[in-house]
């Protein structure tokens, strides 16, 4: 008896270490393609296979899916498998390859085809990452025409369905959004002068915010929709204030000769960072939103730092850095330190996923508006308005 239970223990021994070191590396495996080390501009997407889809459904899902981090790969070689059809509607499931588990199995109804493809992607983005969709958000932004001035139009995030918002036949830019509502703010030169508008686009109201002698622009609203940072020279060169939703109690914050621009707002309302000159170089800085001390923010390794926005988590600063050959977004904590190299563009803005960044950026001779994936470097140009699309702000 002893010598048979020997010689079980010797055959099932190699027998068992075997499946344990099989299930090791199937655990080891599964860690590997399930984790990703959150570097931004370091970020390997996540694999994922789509399989039913056609049209119009199956670019929105690409789409979607590319700017937040994915990549498409053949079934075997993905980590979700996502399938479904987008006959008549769009239905979806997505299951985990290594677990062979359905996350989830939904059908859409009640909207157009497109709707239905943004709203499964953002369903597909939250299940696997945690973190919400952005293809049911909006942008804003500077629409010219060969030969024309340029107005202000609202669009889906991937530049389809645009509506026309001003008609002024003069300048219109810098817009920006009411945090929650369904309103901008924006410079027009329609009065003769470049003065900010508040523009209810619910209701059509529009009306001046500020119209002091001089330059009004780059209105920036804080987070509770309370305050609003601008740009004035109403004391001689540009500065930035500080004022009332409305335009009452106007407060200057910095008083230099440089020429201040592009404040943006810290998510928790208490500091407005902008871009100056220190020391006859650009830098970006920042104040305390009721007035004190300038503060720089380095930005080491990106010169002539401009066009700051803050991400809606608070971690980081995107920004344009000007070179020698043109005009690089960067990515810098919102501390300061060394900054990040994304791709080639310029007037960056963040989405409310603080991940996915629209901005301006050069194609075939012409300006044309980009969606970047901050932690992948992934890009895709969206549907173009006019001959020059620019200055783009993310509805938040």
């Amino acid at each position: 008896m002893k010598n048979k239970i020997l010689h079980s223990i010797k055959i099932g021994l190699p027998v068992l270490l075997a499946v344990v070191a099989l299930n090791l590396s199937r655990a080891q495996e599964e860690i590997n393609i399930s984790t990703t080390i959150q570097v931004m501009g370091q970020t390997k997407p996540i694999p994922v296979s789509l399989e039913g889809f056609t049209g119009e459904a199956l670019d929105v899902l690409k789409f979607d899916l590319y700017v937040q981090g994915f990549s498409f790969v053949a079934p075997d070689a993905a980590q979700y498998r996502i399938s479904g059809s987008s006959a008549g509607n769009v239905q979806g499931h997505v299951t985990d390859v290594i677990s062979k588990q359905t996350k989830f199995s939904r059908s859409y109804t009640g909207a157009s085809l497109r709707k239905q493809a943004h709203a499964f992607a953002d369903d597909i983005v939250e299940t696997i990452t945690g973190k919400k969709g952005i293809g049911q958000t909006k942008i804003a932004f500077k629409a010219q025409p060969a030969g024309g001035n340029g107005e202000i139009y609202v669009a889906d995030f991937d530049g389809h369905n645009p509506v026309e918002v001003t008609h002024d036949n003069s300048i219109a830019a810098a817009p920006t959004w009411a945090p929650r509502r369904l309103a901008l703010y924006y410079t027009s030169y329609q009065p003769g002068n470049p003065d900010i508008f508040y523009h209810n686009l619910s209701t059509g109201e529009r009306r001046i915010v500020a119209k002091f002698s001089g330059l009004n622009t780059s209105a920036a609203i804080s987070p509770d929709g309370s305050k609003l940072a601008l740009i004035l020279s109403k004391s001689g060169s540009p500065d930035v204030w500080v004022c009332n939703i409305d335009g009452t109690n106007l407060k200057q914050l910095t008083k230099t000769p440089e020429d201040e621009s592009s404040p943006c707002w810290s998510p928790d309302g208490q500091w407005i960072c902008f871009a100056t000159k220190i020391k006859e170089r650009r830098a970006l800085a920042k104040i305390p939103a009721g007035g004190g001390a300038v503060q720089r923010i380095p930005t080491s390794g990106a010169s002539s730092p401009t066009e700051p926005d803050w991400s809606p988590d608070g971690k980081w600063i995107a920004f344009t850095s000007q070179y020698s050959k043109g005009f690089t977004i960067c990515v810098v904590p919102a501390g300061g330190g060394t900054a990040t190299a994304l791709v080639e563009g310029e007037d960056p803005s963040w989405s409310p996923n603080s991940r996915t960044l629209v901005c301006t950026r050069r194609a075939g001779g012409r300006y044309t508006l980009s969606v970047l994936d901050a932690m992948t470097k992934q890009v895709k140009d969206i549907a173009r308005i006019a001959g020059n699309d620019s200055q783009p702000a993310w509805a938040k």
